[in-house]
């Protein structure tokens, strides 16, 4: 008798696009394999936690926490590795899309974790799902890295933009040289100008008083 509902052990149709060989070979591979990609993890959920849940299907062999590539912290992945092929089946059909920490988590079975695979392939170091994720998050780092580059952008821009300069750019001495002999230049004009007009108003010559020019007039 045939299936109507396709058995929850299935694994997806996603395929690693680092996967060394052919469809042939990755069904082959899955056929056999003990090991389970984990995924939509919050960032906070631990080893022991990931124990806890896994080991009520079989006995773990080891847990692999996805790290951030260049911060090495979690980023939201794990692989899961059974003794047996058949418990690693059983994670699939009970559970697959429960809850752990708050989460929906999903597992899938992966052809079997090579070292390297537990790092983040996004361009920031983290998960690429994250990097256009645009709704907030907080067990996957809030806005995820598209915001947080928005955000770094911002911060560069205002701070070449309106922070005080710090160093004296190339040129700014000489510049400032120049204005300098300018200004003491305008300042001594200034002077030449205002005695010469003292010198043609007999009123402001010196040695002379008011008191002096009235009596003058009155003569």
């Amino acid at each position: 008798m045939a299936n109507i509902v396709q058995p929850l052990s299935v694994p997806s149709t996603y395929k690693d696009q680092q996967y060394q060989g052919t469809s042939t070979d990755l069904a082959k591979d899955l056929s056999n394999s003990s090991t389970l990609y984990v995924g939509n993890l919050s960032f906070y959920t631990t080893e022991e936690q990931i124990y806890e849940l896994f080991s009520k299907c079989g006995e773990i062999k080891r847990i692999i926490m996805g790290l951030d590539k260049f911060q090495k912290t979690p980023c939201g992945f794990c692989f899961v590795e059974y003794y047996r092929h058949q418990d690693a089946l059983d994670c699939m059909k009970y559970i697959n899309s429960t809850k752990l920490d708050e989460r929906i988590i999903r597992t899938d079975l992966d052809p079997g974790y090579r070292d390297g695979r537990q790092y983040g392939r996004g361009r920031s170091g983290g998960q690429v799902r994250d990097e256009y994720r645009q709704d907030f998050d907080s067990g996957r780092g809030g806005w995820g890295h598209l915001r947080a580059k928005q955000e770094a952008e911002r911060a560069r821009r205002q701070k070449a933009e309106y922070e005080a300069i710090t160093t004296i750019p190339v040129g700014a001495g000489e510049y400032k040289g120049k204005l300098s002999s300018q200004k003491k230049r305008d300042r001594t004009e200034g002077e030449d100008r205002e005695s010469q007009g003292r010198e043609k108003n007999p009123r402001f010559r010196e040695g002379r008083s008011d008191d002096e020019d009235e009596m003058q007039t009155d003569i």
